[in-house]
């Protein structure tokens, strides 16, 4: 009832937006540079190995803080309700902002998740054959706002706050056989600084320019759990067009636990459409990750572009090993809908490990924006 109730709804926001002139020419023909807002209303359609498809409807916002200056960064309202064929539903309201000038920074997530996923275990090593169904709910409010206190240079200070509840939908298995920290649920509230490096040409589609991103935050006990504890986070991205057409970017990601007492759903993962390609999300989860990725990116035209994508990663238990990392590659296509502001729909396709008596893992994604 709820796949049909779902269709019926994607129809009717389908039928709406394309029975728009306006829309249709903006989406297809219409190339503006002329820096004004847009607000956007789009059936939602997306992909993954771990949902499936994924159908809904969204409202895009986009704008600029101060269209005479052409250095403030695009800012975005974005408000997407989707539920996929595996029974998984998604509401959130997410914005990005820049104020003028790129003065500050402020970012805010609000969401609710109820999401069937299978569980493999934790660890590096996890196999296929210990898949456990589980469904995990979660609420989350997460803002953030930096200050501009050099040129491209920022500090901040974010709040995090999550609530988890599981349900083991296979008794007898993996989960409920072995023993995980608060596998039942709990709730967290970090806080901590942030520093960025932000001199990119964009924050979209970007062509040349250095992200550096390094935040961290505490935890103390709420709601059961017996956490003292936290995290930090190093995000790095660079960008250089070796052409008019052709873009070189890296990225590298370091995400690191603090505490001795971690809950299950405080794990780090790697595995979806922005990290990790080709692996299903959660396949291997544990205290810390380090994943580095690459692409070669040629834009075909103002609407179309080609990526090719490789890199490495892993997750651990505070001791890494080099003979650890796993690798992923791939390609995908992708879609300008709005080509002054760079923001594309993304079709990419990632392979990784094959581990002995197991298929080769890999995933298709259609999802919106750059992985990084």
């Amino acid at each position: 009832m709820k796949r049909i109730l779902l269709l019926a709804l994607f129809f009717c926001c389908t039928q709406y937006t394309i029975a728009q002139p306006r829309f249709i020419k903006k989406i297809f023909f219409e190339k503006d540079s002329s820096k004004r807002s847009s607000l956007l209303p789009l059936p939602l359609i997306a992909y993954a190995q771990e949902t499936g498809p994924e159908l809904g409807f969204a409202v895009l916002y986009s704008f600029y803080a101060d269209t005479s200056d052409h250095q403030t960064k695009v800012s975005n309202i974005y408000f997407p309700v989707s539920y996929t064929f595996k029974n998984q539903s998604r509401i959130s309201l997410k914005t990005d902002y820049w104020l003028p000038g790129n003065t500050y920074h402020l970012t805010g997530d609000v969401g609710f998740s109820n999401f069937p996923y299978n569980f493999y275990g934790v660890g590096n090593d996890t196999k296929a054959a210990d898949k456990d169904l589980l469904t995990q709910k979660r609420f989350h409010v997460i803002a953030g706002a930096e200050k501009a206190v050099f040129s491209h240079v920022f500090l901040g200070f974010n709040v995090d706050f999550e609530n988890y509840a599981f349900r083991d939908n296979q008794t007898g298995g993996i989960f409920s056989n072995q023993t995980f920290r608060d596998n039942q649920g709990g709730g967290t509230l970090f806080y901590g600084p942030s520093l960025i490096f932000d001199n990119r040409n964009t924050n979209t589609y970007t062509l040349k320019g250095w992200y550096i991103n390094l935040n961290g935050g505490i935890v103390n006990n709420l709601y059961k759990t017996n956490y003292n504890g936290g995290y930090l986070n190093f995000d790095f991205r660079q960008f250089t067009s070796l052409s008019k057409r052709f873009v070189l970017a890296f990225n590298g990601s370091y995400e690191f636990t603090l505490g001795n007492r971690t809950p299950f759903y405080l794990l780090q993962t790697f595995g979806n459409d922005q990290l990790m390609r080709g692996y299903y999300g959660g396949r291997f989860r544990d205290r810390d990750i380090i994943a580095l990725q690459s692409e070669l990116r040629y834009r075909l035209s103002d609407r179309f572009a080609l990526v090719g994508f490789g890199g490495t990663g892993t997750v651990y238990n505070k001791n890494f090993d080099l003979g650890d990392l796993k690798p992923n590659y791939g390609g995908g296509l992708r879609y300008f809908f709005d080509v002054e502001k760079g923001i594309s729909i993304r079709a990419d396709y990632g392979v990784g490990q094959k581990l002995p008596g197991e298929k080769r893992q890999s995933g298709f994604y259609l999802s919106l924006g750059e992985a990084f």
